[in-house]
Formats: C-alpha cells, structure tokens, sequence
C-alpha cells in the first residue's frame, strides 16, 4: 500500500491559459539543436565537426569531467554549425535533420538479465545518463559511485505545468520498463499525486510508490526526497524526470535513442492551449508562430513561469522543458493610483485585493512585472509558508548571501535545488532572485568540495 505525504505549505496560483487535454500536429521544420547549458554543472567538449554524419544516438558533445558521458543527437542528419560564445564557450550544436530518420542500434540483451553496472553501462553509451539529475548540488549526475535512491516525481504542479497523465497514455509500458532499469542500480521511488486521474501510475511495479498531497512545490522531487530519505553530507540520490523514464525505457525496449516527448503550449497568450509531439532540439518556431499572431509585449518561456527560462522564437525545445509558455510581458502596462485600488483580477498571497473573495479557482492573468526593486532582505517568515520542507528557508539564505559554508551545510543546503525557492521567490516582498541565489550558493560548495 502506498505511503501518504500530506504537505501543508505551499502555495497553488492558478494563472490563464491552461492547456487543453489535447494533441495539436505541427510540422518539424529547421535545424535541431542541443544546448549544454541544460546539462547543470556539465563542461562539455565537442565529439562533431560542421559537416559530419550523424545518426539519433550518437554523441555530439560529451562532459569533460567524465569523458564516457555523451549527450545524444535528437535527429540524424548533418551537424551543420558548432555556435560558440565568449571565451569560446560552447552554446549549442545544430543538427539538420534527414527526411528519414536514422538511428544508431544499440544491443544490450534482455533487461531481466542485466545488473545494475550494465544498466548503468547502457545508459552512458546510449547518451542519456546526461538526463539524470542528482542532490546535492542539483547538477547532472556523475558515472561514479552509486547513489542510495533514485526518485522520479510522476506529476507536475507548477503554473501552467504539463499534465504528465497526457504524456504517459500510450507510453505505459515504456515507463513501467524505464522503472524497472532504474530498480536494478538503487532503490527506486516514484511520487505521484493523489489528484492524478492515471490509476496506471499507482500499480507501478519494481518501486516504492508515495502519495503527496498538496499545494505547489509538493512535485518537486528535491521536496520528496526530504520526506522519504533526506541527503546527509557524503550521500548522493538521483532524481529523474518521468519523460526522461520513458526515454530510458524506450531505449531498453528497441535499442534505439527516441526523444520524442509532449510537451503543453500554454499560457494567456496563447491562441490554443493545447498539446504538442515533439523532440528534444525542435525548434520553437513552428509552435509559436502558429499560436502567437504578434511577439510585442510577450514573455516567451521555455518552461513554466517560475522555473523556466526566458526565451525567444529562435530558441529550441530544452532537454528538461515539459511546456513552452507565453504571459504578458507588462512592459507597457499603465495602472493607475497602483496598488491602492480595490482589484479583483490581480493575484495576492496576503489578500491585499479582493479577488480573493471569488475562492481559489480563480484564474488570473499575471504578467511579467517584478512590481518593485530589491530591497532589504525581511525576515518575517515568508519562506517557511511555502517551503515544504524541513528546513530554515530564510536562514539558508543569508548563510547564502554571506558565503558562510559551514552555515549552509548545517541549514540542510545539501537537499535543496534552486526550484524548491521558486514559490518562495514569487512571494518575496523583498524580490530577491531567489533561485539563482540557491545555484550560487550549490556552486560554491561544489567548487569547495571538489
């Protein structure tokens, strides 16, 4: 019977423009390509030139730390740029794709047969290790030492989230067997909510399945570690996404590197909120152009509002994206007397307006705004309302903010990814940059450990 997490902290927006339980065909036009910059913590090293050959599977990059580690091609065809910024860093390798699509055959035998190095094994050469996450430091897992769980969070909550149960139909057995490769290297837990309409998920076999309960950030899977098995010091856990569990299981099932994945197109500006089939690399282009008739005033995000990254049209499906989404930029945005009037369409955690009298399902149309500059950091508890977890938010922080490293190792920063902040920040009054504070603070104590 599965376990029961019911979390009280946190804090559900519900914002304009969800996407509709169904399937919009587009057409998959352009060069792919793939960007190291959504591998966190990867120095990657170039295995392809401008003009060469490939098929889906093979490595077009590989981590320079752990040279074994290659990052896959989404298509085959020919790697038609090699795009690189200041100090010749490298920003993403472009791939244009054959009318028919090649892949690259991967034998590993039968899964009942394999151990866990062989499927670890496979992982790495087939290049998806790259797609597992590990705590702490939130960063691409490494090839070595073996962690003590892995957790894969089945549902998603953040605004305007990607529903994982329209992703998972027709894909069942794909991540049932995904599931069961990631058994065979470490205890396996999977998360799912006890809103889902999926009864498939709850007779997962091979894993331990835990229920949770409750508001936004509650499907984070760094907020689920630190209820079932939280990170001590020395210890390393796997988090994995479930898309990229079907990837894995796909892999187990055909030999072959697939990454297709749907993805949601939502958001208030968008025409259509709906679901789209692509690949890792698409680009954006043909999605937005068919759901946006202009791009003025438009925030344009390769993920969701709080997490995701801020994009343009000339941008590409990320490895980790499960929903492109639009929200008014509110650049141009003209209120009158500001916060003083009575509002009934703004959203406020605190009911400074009255919309909170219409009850929490309400949709707001939110824009961009942060509305205000940072300011002095107020500690008056905001964080610990939001933050799920068993840890001191605001105190974590500041240890952040002073570089005090033996404060941040006491306060628990080895179970926090910077998405756990996410909700925290929204509420911030002091509007400090929350997340890039957490990615600051793993980094220097990555760096102090190494």
């Amino acid at each position: 019977m599965a376990n029961v997490f019911k979390l009280k902290k946190g804090l559900d927006i519900n914002l304009q423009g969800k996407a509709a339980k169904k399937r919009i065909p587009i057409k998959a036009e352009g060069d792919f390509a793939l960007v190291p910059d959504e591998f966190i913590g990867v120095v990657p090293k170039v295995v392809v030139r401008e003009g060469d050959k490939v098929e889906a599977g093979d490595a077009l990059f590989v981590n320079k730390k752990f040279p074994e580690v290659g990052y896959a091609s989404p298509v085959s065809g020919t790697v038609t740029a090699v795009i690189r910024g200041d100090r010749r860093k490298l920003l993403c390798v472009k791939v244009c794709p054959d009318k028919t699509m090649t892949y690259r055959s991967f034998q590993f035998g039968k899964l009942e047969s394999l151990d866990g190095a062989a499927v670890r094994k496979a992982l790495v050469d087939a290049g998806l290790f790259g797609y597992i996450n590990q705590l702490p430091y939130a960063v691409a897992a490494e090839p070595t030492g073996d962690p003590k769980g892995i957790f894969v969070s089945a549902f998603r909550d953040m605004p305007l989230s990607a529903d994982f149960d329209v992703e998972l139909e027709g894909n069942e057995q794909e991540f049932q067997t995904g599931l069961t490769a990631l058994s065979k290297i470490a205890q396996t837990y999977l998360g799912i909510s006890a809103t889902q309409s999926s009864g498939a998920l709850a007779k997962m076999k091979d894993v331990e399945v835990n229920v949770f309960d409750g508001p936004c950030p509650a499907a984070n899977a760094s907020v689920q570690v630190n209820h079932i098995d939280p990170v001590n010091k020395g210890e390393v856990v796997w988090m994995v996404e479930p898309t990229v569990v079907i990837f894995i299981g796909r892999l187990f099932l055909t030999g072959k590197v697939d990454l297709r994945r749907t993805i949601a197109v939502a958001g208030s500006e968008m025409k259509d909120p709906s679901y789209v089939d692509v690949l890792v690399g698409q680009p954006l282009k043909q999605i937005l152009n068919a759901q946006l008739d202009s791009f003025e005033d438009v925030r344009i995000i390769n993920g969701n509002p709080l997490t995701g990254r801020k994009s343009s049209v000339d941008d590409y499906v990320g490895v980790h994206t499960s929903e492109i989404t639009a929200i008014p930029e509110g650049a141009n945005r003209d209120e009158m007397l500001g916060w003083i009037l009575p509002r009934t369409k703004d959203f406020s955690v605190n009911r400074s307006y009255f919309s909170w009298l219409f009850g929490k399902n309400k949709e707001y149309k939110l824009d961009a705004r942060i509305k205000g500059g940072e300011r002095k950091m107020i500690m008056s508890g905001e964080y610990d309302k939001v933050l799920p977890m068993d840890i001191y938010g605001e105190y974590l922080i500041k240890a952040i903010i002073a570089g005090d490293i033996d404060k941040m190792e006491q306060l628990g920063i080895y179970e926090v990814a910077p998405e756990d902040f996410a909700v925290a920040e929204f509420v911030d009054s002091s509007k400090l940059e929350l997340q890039l504070l957490v990615r600051n603070g793993l980094d220097m104590l990555r760096k102090e450990n190494a």
